[in-house]
């Protein structure tokens, strides 16, 4: 199928209704939900066009008579797996995470509910094509079922499950564009000041973001094109299967909990990874406002326009029963109002169209080929996300995000516009043609590891005086500069050599951060010895450093004296390079002082000493992989078994990623983002592939997949992917169909 038709396939399915938030009319749910006969009858019928083959790692391969029977099936293994993630994820899309969690929750519940109304979404559901409803009706259904074969399992909210609740959760990235709402702010200008301080997670502080990596036919050994899928979330974000029906799909990869698509993976003849963008996708409007007697009122274009006002009810739990809040927000013609600024009130505008965006999602999964891919990019919906992409012609590609309106080029986009004035207006959307990409360029491979998209072909990039500068605010990383160091001059990777290249063990960041700390200890150090002794114990850190190769190893002492010693000075210089306007690694090389330096060495040294016994720690006793249960956040302990992990976090240029730190009460680190699913696909007549899972893909201990890939993950050795039916059936641990 052409390009063309495909995308006149996809745009006779879309039948689209306006996106226009109105007040929360969230339904109580029955905390017994009643299951009528007729229900059970057709889940049952569905069911038995399902059949679930679950390989030796636990790993789901779903086959359905129809697209439908598929969509069933995954969300009733995903559910098997993991149902709690799945209740949170929509508890979250929804904006009724406060139910379950408490009064602490609102303000997320809020940001939610300003973009997502459940009236609003049954509409949509029901304007929707019949191709895409029959999707959603299975969603819904399948975790239905699987409520109903499992009375053992308490929902913490949500007791039925409704079709149109999919198109809340349509894009499967980490945090959509709605998280780009900072709670605080919302809290101090919604806030009355009898609520709950809003909760905070404890973070990890990893960049959260991706690599991904395409190489051509002729770059490799085999002559067929490769691509690495590498997303760094937060660990057990999304499940790893394969969803195969007779009506075409054949995906496999990860699938965030929950939702019906394959988000980043393959199918037999194309590949997609997605990594975090910075494309300007979202604009904030600083809204002039004045208080009438009958409301409150913007200035626009010289008018007043009244600010439209919606109640939106926040219930929330208080001991045993359901409390309620209610707060009245505000919106501008370009959105809700989420904080103030100067004495102006901030209206937020982003992408809203869930259909599209559902369909986006799910038909690239089915996509044969370029031309087809391409069509499903034309719906211009993944809003937060870069691809990178490959496929069995022999093709690589690279788009620089999917959703940029057109702006007027005098101003700011990167700052708050005035909302006053038509000129700060959208001016429709950049078609695909117009975005920054790639195609086929001559050097034969792409990266993207959320950096900018001038580097990611080499000298064969795209140039930024081409394109708006609206398009890239990204700018280059540690993890980009060792992209291109491992892929620049290898002219024949194989799946094992991209993996290699993928977990190379170099520490980009510390080949500029390393030589200003050593050239402290030379000349005129007055200054310094004036308020910090350098003694012999201060040389002896710095002289471990001198002669460090800049490479992780899990007996590595120097590596662990680096890290502890860039954090505390990244930590220390972060609101000055802020405020200088100047990158953080650049302020840490050239603008951070010798006093700043010496000083977070010593720091470093003597938290080791402290919590060690010794400031030379070997790093593989400090970073650690730990998962005691399935909770969604772990409460890490160092008198518990954990595992040694080799790799590093992507802040200091290590391509495989691992976000550790201390907790509350623990001396060493524990990782609980980066590396998830890792896969590599050679796109060969008969496909290969090698992937790993953090941990295991089952949440419960007692689990033989709780964590049975936990020790190969920490060393960074992958297992074979089983694709085709006879591998799944050669490796297989169990074949049953959905209640059985």
């Amino acid at each position: 199928m052409s390009r063309k038709y495909f995308y006149a396939f996809i745009c006779v399915l879309l039948l689209l209704s306006a996106c226009s938030p109105a007040v929360d009319t969230t339904q109580s749910e029955s905390a017994a939900f009643r299951v009528d006969a007729n229900e059970v009858a057709r889940w049952e019928r569905q069911a038995a066009n399902v059949e679930i083959l679950r390989d030796k790692w636990g790993i789901a391969h779903i086959y359905g008579k129809t697209d439908a029977d598929t969509v069933f099936g995954t969300l009733y293994a995903q559910a098997e797996d993991d149902f709690n993630r799945v209740e949170v994820n929509y508890l979250n899309a929804m904006g009724r995470l406060a139910e379950a969690e408490g009064e602490a929750e609102l303000m997320r519940d809020l940001r939610m509910k300003m973009f997502i109304d459940p009236t609003d979404l049954q509409s949509q559901y029901d304007a929707s094509p019949d191709w895409l409803k029959s999707l959603m009706n299975a969603f819904a259904d399948g975790l239905n079922y699987y409520l109903y074969k499992h009375p053992e399992v308490t929902p913490r909210v949500i007791t039925h499950f409704e079709p149109w609740m999919a198109l809340s959760f349509t894009e499967g990235s980490i945090g959509g564009d709605i998280e780009r709402v900072n709670l605080r702010e919302l809290e101090a200008f919604y806030g009355t000041g009898n609520l709950v301080a809003q909760r905070e997670a404890i973070s990890d502080n990893e960049p959260r973001g991706s690599n991904g990596f395409a190489i051509a036919p002729a770059n490799t050994e085999n002559g067929n094109a490769l691509l690495l899928i590498n997303p760094h979330t937060s660990f057990f974000f999304r499940s790893e299967l394969q969803m195969v029906s007779e009506e075409g799909l054949n995906a496999y990869g990860a699938v965030t909990w929950g939702q019906f698509f394959v988000y980043q993976g393959f199918n037999e003849r194309t590949g997609w990874m997605h990594t975090s963008s910075r494309a300007d996708a979202i604009d904030e409007y600083l809204e002039t406002v004045v208080q009438r007697d009958d409301g409150y009122y913007y200035l626009y274009d010289g008018e007043e326009r009244r600010l439209t006002e919606t109640r939106i009810a926040l219930p929330y739990k208080e001991g045993n029963g359901i409390a309620q809040k209610e707060i009245t927000v505000y919106r501008s013609h370009h959105g809700p109002i989420t904080r103030s600024q100067d004495g102006k009130w901030v209206s937020i505008k982003l992408m809203q169209e869930p259909i599209k965006a559902l369909t986006q999602s799910y038909t690239r999964t089915k996509a044969a080929n370029h031309d087809q891919f391409y069509a499903s990019m034309e719906l211009l919906t993944n809003s937060s996300n870069n691809t990178v992409y490959a496929d069995a012609d022999g093709n690589i590609g690279y788009y620089h995000g999917n959703f940029i309106p057109r702006r007027n080029l005098n101003f700011d986009w990167n700052a708050p516009l005035d909302g006053s004035t038509s000129a700060t207006e959208w001016q429709g959307l950049h078609t695909v043609d117009e975005m920054i990409r790639l195609f086929n360029p001559p050097n034969g491979w792409i990266q993207n590891t959320n950096n900018t998209p001038f580097s990611a072909a080499g000298p064969y990039s795209p140039r930024a005086q081409d394109y708006p500068r609206y398009m890239a605010n990204n700018p280059e990383n540690p993890r980009g500069i060792h992209a291109v160091r491992v892929l620049e001059n290898t002219k024949n990777f194989t799946i094992d050599s991209l993996i290699a290249a993928a977990y190379d063990p170099l520490l980009t960041a510390f080949e500029s951060l390393i030589p200003p700390l050593l050239l402290t200890t030379a000349g005129d150090n007055a200054q310094i010895e004036s308020e910090l002794t350098i003694n012999s114990e201060l040389l002896e850190y710095i002289d471990l450093l001198r002669d460090w190769d800049y490479t992780y190893t899990l007996d590595s002492t120097a590596t662990t004296l680096a890290v502890f010693w860039a954090q505390n000075l990244m930590d220390d210089v972060r609101d000055e390079a802020s405020t200088a306007g100047i990158d953080i690694y650049e302020y840490m090389a050239h603008n951070a002082t010798d006093l700043q330096r010496l000083t977070a060495m010593r720091k470093a040294a003597e938290t080791l000493q402290n919590d060690f016994g010794s400031w030379e720690v070997p790093w593989g006793e400090v970073n650690r992989y730990q998962r005691l249960n399935g909770d969604i956040e772990q409460d890490f302990n160092d008198a518990a078994p954990s595992i040694p992990v080799v790799f590093a976090s992507s802040r200091w240029g290590s391509l495989a990623s691992f976000g550790s730190r201390t907790y509350p009460g623990t001396k060493s680190m524990y990782g609980t983002s980066g590396n998830s699913f890792v896969a590599v696909v050679e796109f060969a007549d008969h496909i290969r592939a090698k992937a790993i899972t953090v941990g295991g893909l089952n949440s419960n201990p007692d689990s033989p997949h709780f964590a049975d890939q936990a020790a190969m993950y920490a060393r960074g050795e992958f297992r074979d992917v089983l694709f085709y039916r006879e591998d799944v059936e050669a490796n297989l641990e169990r074949n049953y169909a959905p209640g059985m």
